[in-house]
């Protein structure tokens, strides 16, 4: 297994782009790392073509194995459901998973991606130039919702260059309801995405499985993922392996349900707050509360109560204040949509929702920032979750 570090620039890209070929020819597997991140030493087996470090929701550190078979399934079945072969734009990290299979897409493909330079951060007047490096020809690339977000918000150039895409994947965390439909009122043609590192990325794409991917829901809506996508398992990790993959089968640590024939994900079960013995998933409540007008940013976790074991609290990223009415409203959104457990009993206004990896909401410092002594106090109604 070769290592490869990838700093966010072009050239190092490069390096990727021709360890991954040989990879995929059967070549050596290969481990992309980002700054600051470390190698890691085993065996990845027969067939490995890309170990993926990831720390999931939980922290602690995975290295997920993928086959070449797996990576070419996915990328063959993205040109199947997005009309063909196109140019790519990498404009994410090329650690990710998401990064990666951008590089093999284009090497699907038979051409190169067009790197956007990271190394100073995301910057929409970058992604305009980059994007006038592809060409005429059919383009597509992957965003998260937070790169999106700016792209929208830098109009002018960037966003001309994004009305050019055949196909913006967005992914990495949820899209919020606003942020779709700007980007749809804008004529960006947004495909959002589910999948993780052990489904080689996105598999599920504006809910329905790509071709060949199965999705099946346990009793109590948790998701597990089949299909020839599945990564082989945990580098040096047997017992992790045995626990999440088996009989063709990844059992995700995320809820879901079916809407319309289409895969709604309702967030994970881990986040999931129980208040005064209901339960209640952060993300429904988010989607409610980013749908309303002056609310640009959501995330909900559960705090401590001594006596309903964890009440329901938002962080929300708002344009102006958030002063009594605006709580109020916000408060009654979630009350009509999911009823009165959901209702936030603390909302805290921020000036942005804490992000790790490439998007994700960092819940735990979330929860940090809600409950810390510094800074505006929280609006708190301190009554009963199910009276709202």
């Amino acid at each position: 297994m070769s290592t490869v570090p990838v700093d966010g620039s072009p050239a190092a890209v490069d390096g990727l782009v021709t360890a991954l070929r040989h990879a995929l020819a059967g070549g050596p597997a290969v481990l992309p790392v980002g700054p600051g991140e470390s190698g890691v030493a085993g065996d990845p087996g027969e067939g490995a073509a890309v170990v993926i470090a990831t720390s999931g929701s939980t922290g602690a550190a995975k290295h997920v194995v993928l086959s070449a078979g797996a990576l070419q399934a996915s990328a063959q079945a993205t040109a199947e459901r997005l009309g063909g072969p196109a140019r790519w734009l990498l404009a994410l990290p090329a650690h990710h998973v998401a990064g990666v299979q951008v590089v093999v897409r284009s090497l699907l493909a038979g051409t190169p991606p067009v790197v956007q330079d990271l190394r100073a951060g995301f910057r929409p007047e970058a992604f305009a130039a980059a994007t006038r490096e592809l060409g005429p020809d059919r383009r597509c690339t992957s965003l998260v919702p937070t790169q999106l977000g700016r792209i929208l918000d830098s109009g002018g150039a960037a966003l001309d260059a994004l009305r050019g895409y055949s196909a913006v994947l967005v992914g990495g965390a949820a899209l919020a309801p606003q942020l779709h439909e700007r980007a749809l009122a804008a004529g960006i043609a947004v495909v959002t995405t589910y999948g993780m590192s052990e489904t080689a990325g996105g598999c599920v794409y504006d809910g329905v499985p790509l071709g060949g991917v199965r999705v099946e829901l346990e009793e109590g809506g948790r998701i597990r993922l089949g299909g020839p996508t599945l990564a082989d398992g945990y580098l040096g990790d047997s017992g992790l392996t045995a626990a999440a993959f088996a009989d063709g089968w990844f059992r995700t640590g995320d809820l879901g349900r079916w809407r319309a024939g289409r895969l709604e994900v309702l967030g994970r079960a881990d986040d999931m707050i129980v208040t005064g013995g209901e339960k209640v998933a952060p993300a429904a409540v988010e989607t409610v509360l980013t749908a309303q007008d002056g609310v640009t940013a959501a995330c909900v976790v559960g705090v401590p109560d001594p006596e309903w074991g964890q009440v329901v609290a938002a962080a929300v990223v708002v344009d102006g204040s958030l002063d009594g009415a605006l709580a109020e409203r916000l408060r009654a959104a979630v009350r009509a949509a999911l009823g009165r457990t959901a209702v936030p009993r603390v909302l805290r206004a921020v000036p942005r929702i804490p992000l790790r990896g490439i998007g994700k909401p960092d819940r735990m410092a979330t929860a940090r920032l809600i409950t810390a002594d510094a800074g505006p106090a929280p609006i708190d109604t301190a009554s009963h979750p199910r009276n709202g």
